[in-house]
């Protein structure tokens, strides 16, 4: 089994590094990378209910990650399927967290870069790896 994850970020170097840490888990992610909010959306309307895991930016230019997230919210239950949230930003800020995390689609907010380790819980959450 493996999970399709949406990594959206418009930075090609944190893409890279994220993509290299899911990579070391060993787990079998399927990536796509976007790097913008409406790109994501438009592959997500492209394959309904088929993402499982969303690994989002929130400083993006154009449309931040908290516009993807009310957008991504405004789609169809059956397009939005069972797909996750994971908020992935440069920003410690307590007050971004609280703001993410009040949205029930949001199941975690992490501190960029990722690591491993917080990617194999990634992996545990998405039912890949035992814990």
């Amino acid at each position: 089994m493996t999970i399709p994850v949406l990594l959206v970020d418009d930075s090609e170097f944190d893409r890279t590094y994220t993509g290299i840490m899911l990579d070391r888990t060993g787990l079998p992610w399927a990536v796509q990378e976007c790097e913008s909010g409406p790109e994501a959306l438009d592959v997500i309307a492209q394959a309904p209910g088929r993402v499982g895991l969303i690994l989002l930016d929130v400083n993006m230019p154009g449309m931040n990650g908290f516009e993807f997230i009310a957008a991504f919210e405004r789609l169809p239950a059956d397009v939005r399927g069972a797909t996750e949230i994971v908020v992935l930003s440069s920003s410690p800020l307590d007050s971004e967290r609280r703001q993410a995390l009040a949205h029930a689609v949001v199941k975690d907010y992490l501190v960029k870069p990722l690591t491993q380790a917080q990617a194999q819980r990634l992996g545990q959450r998405q039912g890949l790896a035992s814990a």
